[in-house]
């Protein structure tokens, strides 16, 4: 089993009882913690017209992890490119990268982040959008580019910038242009578990070296939710099934703190449904979250594991995301 590296994957939940402005601060204790414990990167998410995630303006929420932190990478997981022009990403994100050099990850998905309605009003085609987001990713190579220069658009800032592009995916489709482009290739397990191994295995086998890269870099995306007992583990973890219920039934509003049965909540058919797009959903304590890790290294053999956890009190979050520190850790020196 290869080593790998772990990073944090936030997407600014906002809780029951709490304000966006609780939220907001919340990410950015989580982001200073997760840096002392050398996590390598922290990604924020768009999303649109959901009540409990609060990172619709993702470039705005990256200004102000980066500017809370010091050494650790902050990115986008992801800007849904379709949604915004070419030039406008580029410019926001040079603008990041021109204030917090050698710091910044930009990485890019399709999807809408949100529902069809919504979709619309941010002004998306579907019609064109598998044409346009390809398109628009080696746009945005070509602003990056110090070629660009002679251009009649520039993207200052921007332009002669090394800004990383990432590829998401949450299915096979981005795992043949990650491959094509010669781009890393995360892969979001914590939602669309269903196509992953198939994906890293049209990626690992046809990605072709590219100035940005010289071998395939497997991202993958869980879910872990971690504590110092395996009861308490199981506990805290029924916010990330209440969440997952709210999405099976239509239902945005905030997350809900922990409850003593999900039972009294799920449907059979809607526990079948929810336990199917958390497969790979690591929870337990560390002796636990070791043993799962080392399962899904041993299949996926990953250059780096991007961790998000749905955890109601903020504490057992942050203690989380050190039980999983301590597990990789161990892990390392096996």
């Amino acid at each position: 089993m290869k080593n790998f590296e772990i990073s944090v994957l936030d997407l600014a939940p906002v809780k029951q009882g709490k304000t966006i402005h609780d939220t907001f601060q919340d990410s950015l204790s989580l982001a200073n913690h997760t840096e002392h414990l050398e996590y390598k990167r922290f990604w924020l998410a768009e999303h649109h017209n959901m009540e409990s995630i609060a990172s619709s303006a993702t470039s705005v929420l990256i200004g102000f992890i980066a500017n809370g932190t010091k050494t650790i990478r902050v990115g986008s997981g992801g800007v849904m490119l379709p949604n915004h022009s070419s030039l406008i990403i580029a410019e926001q994100f040079g603008t990041l990268e021109s204030l917090f050099p050698g710091r910044i990850d930009l990485g890019v998905g399709r999807a809408p982040g949100t529902d069809g309605l919504t979709a619309q009003a941010l002004g998306r085609n579907p019609a064109i959008i598998n044409k346009q987001f390809p398109r628009q990713i080696l746009e945005l190579q070509g602003y990056f580019s110090k070629d660009n220069a002679d251009s009649l658009v520039r993207a200052i800032p921007g332009e002669g910038l090394d800004i990383p592009i990432y590829i998401l995916g949450s299915s096979t489709d981005s795992a043949w242009l990650a491959a094509e482009l010669g781009l890393p290739y995360a892969f979001a397990g914590h939602f669309a578990p269903e196509q992953m191994e198939m994906a890293f295995k049209i990626y690992r086998e046809h990605f072709q070296p590219s100035e940005q890269l010289a071998q395939p870099y497997v991202m993958a995306c869980v879910n872990g939710v971690a504590a110092d007992t395996l009861e308490e583990a199981h506990k805290i973890s029924t916010t990330l099934f209440q969440a997952f219920i709210n999405i099976v039934r239509n239902d945005r509003k905030p997350f809900a703190p922990p409850v003593d049965d999900m039972d009294d909540i799920w449907s059979p058919m809607e526990k079948s449904m929810v336990l199917q797009k958390l497969k790979y959903t690591f929870i337990g304590n560390q002796a636990e979250i070791e043993n799962e890790l080392k399962n899904f290294q041993e299949k996926f053999n990953v250059d780096e594991l991007i961790i998000n956890s749905h955890i109601y009190d903020h504490q057992k979050r942050l203690r989380s995301y050190e039980i999983f520190r301590d597990a990789v850790n161990s892990l390392s020196k096996a």
